[in-house]
């Protein structure tokens, strides 16, 4: 997952991105605060669990709606805390009578209307990435083929939104076995080789792997189309065929060239050195 600060006037209030289900989380507290104008985050944080209590007892569904992930605190620590997304947030403004509680529902608004233009326009997010892959030294031609890979994997989620699959949780399932089926090893697997953990994964990519992933994803798309596989089960027919074609194809590639496709390498900075101290003297 990748957590990212993000701003309401002047105040911190943290979301984390789930790449596996391509959803944003915010911090339910951070808001909580915000409406509350409250300063001392204890205090907001026992407001909220009283808050949670009665919504509770009321049936909300906003409050089953909410999720504990692990976030940054103050002391640097992680702490399992409530997030929900954009849309639970919305709901619960409305049980905390505040002056802030109309600007917070524009600024969640905003942050959904920006998803939206990306969604309608998926170039704008492109730029966005593009721009930061520079920043971070990517080459042209590593660039062109991650945006490359990023409109077939558009394409993919396309159709299966508009074939009964549910973003979220079956987006995850069928992308961990077109995963599975091509690299023979797992998302969470395969993270764990190149020793990333909030990171995405094809950001952490080499060019091969982001070649062989497009292929499995477009290969995917194409035999679900040509079956009109509809529904999870079918899905993951056309998945692991899907993937097995880009197996097919690497495992060629490893024989010609003799070294493996799937790699440990990241992009990550390198860890900085540490000091060694001078033995003491007798």
């Amino acid at each position: 997952m990748k957590i990212l600060p993000t701003e309401f006037e002047g105040r911190s209030i943290r979301r984390v991105y789930d790449e596996a289900t391509e959803t944003w989380w915010f911090s339910v507290v951070d808001v909580v605060q915000v409406l509350t104008q409250q300063p001392d985050y204890q205090t907001t944080r026992k407001y909220w669990n009283k808050l949670r209590e009665r919504l509770a007892k009321e049936g909300s569904e906003s409050v089953t709606n909410c999720h504990r992930l692990k976030l940054p605190a103050a002391d640097g620590k992680n702490y399992l805390t409530d997030v929900a997304t954009a849309e639970t947030l919305l709901r619960l403004v409305q049980s905390v009578p505040s002056p802030k509680a109309e600007p917070i529902k524009l600024w969640l608004a905003k942050v959904g209307y920006e998803r939206m233009q990306e969604m309608a326009d998926p170039a704008l997010s492109l730029d966005r990435a593009r721009q930061t892959w520079q920043q971070h030294g990517r080459s042209e031609k590593w660039i062109q083929q991650r945006m490359t890979g990023q409109e077939t994997r558009n394409k993919l989620t396309d159709y299966w939104s508009e074939h009964d699959i549910k973003a979220g949780s079956e987006f995850a399932i069928l992308t961990n076995i077109i995963h599975q089926e091509w690299s023979g090893v797992s998302v969470t697997e395969h993270k764990e080789m190149k020793g990333i953990k909030s990171q995405n994964l094809r950001d952490h990519m080499s060019e091969a792997e982001l070649i062989f992933t497009a292929l499995a994803e477009l290969s995917t798309r194409q035999i679900a189309e040509s079956a009109n596989a509809t529904g999870l089960l079918q899905n993951k027919t056309a998945a692991k065929a899907g993937g097995h074609i880009a197996a097919q194809a690497r495992h060629q590639l490893e024989s010609q060239a003799g070294k493996s496709v799937v790699s440990g390498s990241n992009f990550l900075p390198p860890a900085p050195m540490k000091t060694l101290k001078a033995p003491r003297k007798a």
